[in-house]
């Protein structure tokens, strides 16, 4: 049988293709846009009548569906749980009801953890070439891995492909063969888009100290988010700095333009901006297909430290929500309430760590205002009860706020309290050095 004669016999609808879950599954999708797409979330939704002890795991979720609406999920319980490894505001509503589990992973080891515990895996690729391979588009993360590894070990049962003829043709490791999928479901429709948001005041001053650590010929690490476009709008006159990060930044075509990104002196991949996602508005979809200079790869290999300590003047950028005064941080929630997920934070701070002239960055605001008008601080003397640790403090390294830069690495534990204290929030900093006395000093406080 030719490929076009097996893509024929595979071909079917939402409907048949939720028909192969079955109780007790764990049903894992893509990252973002290679995710499947709602309709076909739902058609299995519609089926929890049916099901007992589903789980369905996804990772930055674009595609609306049911699955995150509190008040129909609520209705499932015992059912059908969303169990996210990586959340986005999407999701949060579902965490503050406590209604989304959620399935620790970092972006290296993803491919592996699903790999274990996935039975249907479900996905987004393009159209087949003549040859019969389907690119997965933006998405490239932990998807074959996923897929090959289940069925190595005899775990994944059934796959189920919606072959979306618009979706951008992006080179590396990025390619699946027909073969690979049980069921395939034509769709036709635009990847979702996200547009470049302005930077707030505060983040623009955090981006502003963080250009102070960038040198020309550097390697960066930088996401989506406020203080990353305040960074790249930054850059304007540095030189032959190079991309390797978890996902390509949105501004990287006008980076490229002007000069300021060339990966000339990069030691791997000379040439070549180097991610495992993209999100992103239509141009940067238009000026990733098809180009050579922007490839993806799995994230068990971009995001191995292993492989980022091997790029010398590692700049590895990372948001936090709150860090006590060791140098503990958490990107991943506050107390027992899940935001989102440590993605590839710990897995590139680490990298940075272990290169030559590496940097490893964390960034947050200095304070927060309730809904009641208290400030409350971001730096803390010690993290509530229940929160995760995201980055032990063994590996923090530079602390950003928008009142300056705090440099850890070589201090002991008084002394990194006191450089976290030094870029507080002004109003806040006397609360820190009360609690600084009591619980880093001998009672008497001197």
């Amino acid at each position: 049988m030719n490929w076009q004669e097996d893509y024929k016999r595979k071909l079917t609808t939402y409907e048949e293709a939720a028909k192969v879950v079955k109780s007790g599954d764990v049903v894992g999708t893509a990252l973002g846009t290679g995710s499947c797409s709602d309709k076909m979330l739902d058609a299995i939704l519609d089926r929890h009548e049916e099901l007992e002890n589903v789980k369905i795991t996804d990772s930055i979720q674009v595609y609306p569906s049911k699955l995150y609406d509190p008040k129909f999920m609520a209705q499932l319980e015992g059912r059908i749980t969303h169990t996210p490894i990586f959340a986005i505001a999407t999701v949060r509503k579902m965490y503050q009801a406590q209604l989304s589990d959620f399935w620790p992973a970092t972006t290296m080891d993803a491919g592996d953890k699903y790999g274990e515990r996935v039975t249907v895996f479900a996905l987004m690729v393009s159209k087949p070439n003549k040859q019969g391979y389907v690119n997965l588009g933006p998405t490239c993360f932990y998807t074959a891995e996923s897929i090959r590894l289940g069925r190595k070990r005899g775990q994944l049962r059934t796959v189920i492909a919606e072959v979306n003829d618009q979706m951008p043709i992006v080179f590396g490791d990025n390619w699946m063969h027909i073969s690979e999928f049980d069921y395939i479901i034509e769709r036709s429709a635009p990847i979702p888009t996200f547009k470049r948001g302005e930077p707030s005041e505060v983040e623009q001053r955090i981006g502003e100290y963080v250009l102070e650590l960038i040198n020309d010929g550097d390697t960066v690490q930088m996401g989506l988010g406020g203080i990353s476009e305040a960074v790249a709008a930054g850059l304007r006159g540095k030189r032959d700095l190079g991309i390797l990060t978890e996902m390509l930044p949105l501004a990287l075509p006008q980076l490229v333009e002007a000069g300021i990104v060339n990966n000339s002196r990069k030691p791997l991949f000379k040439g070549i901006s180097i991610a495992s996602f993209v999100l992103g508005d239509q141009a940067l979809y238009d000026y990733i297909s098809e180009n050579p200079s922007c490839q993806l790869y799995p994230a068990s290999y971009t995001n191995d430290p292993r492989f980022i300590s091997q790029h010398p003047n590692m700049v590895a950028m990372n948001t936090s929500l709150m860090i006590d005064l060791t140098g503990q941080s958490t990107c991943e929630g506050i107390g027992h309430t899940m935001v989102s997920g440590v993605g590839g934070q710990l897995d590139f701070l680490i990298g940075a760590y272990w290169s030559e002239g590496g940097k490893g960055i964390n960034m947050l605001s200095a304070a927060r205002t309730m809904p009641d008008g208290r400030l409350v601080s971001s730096i803390v003397p010690e993290l509530p009860p229940g929160t995760p640790v995201s980055v032990p403090r063994t590996f923090t390294n530079y602390v950003i706020t928008e009142y300056g830069i705090a440099k850890l690495k070589y201090k002991s534990r008084r002394e990194r309290a006191l450089e976290l204290i030094s870029i507080a929030h002004p109003d806040l900093r006397g609360e820190l050095m009360d609690s600084l006395r009591t619980k880093f000093y001998m009672s008497s406080g001197k």
